[in-house]
């Protein structure tokens, strides 16, 4: 798995305009967790990284 420390890469700004559907549950899981709606969107996306790298390998 690759490492993910924060001092590895710069952050990088990100402007993403969303369905109201999907701001409702992203903020919603930011309560549910305890966390910002940044770090929920980079839970989401990490774990859908985690998800592929398996078909990256075996493709």
């Amino acid at each position: 798995m690759m490492s993910r420390n924060k001092t590895e890469q710069p952050l990088q700004p990100l402007t993403v305009r969303l369905p109201s559907d999907v701001m409702t549950w992203l903020e919603n899981e930011a309560t549910r967790y305890g966390a910002s709606q940044n770090s929920e969107v980079i839970r989401s996306l990490r774990a859908r990284m985690d998800a592929a790298e398996p078909k990256k390998a075996a493709g």
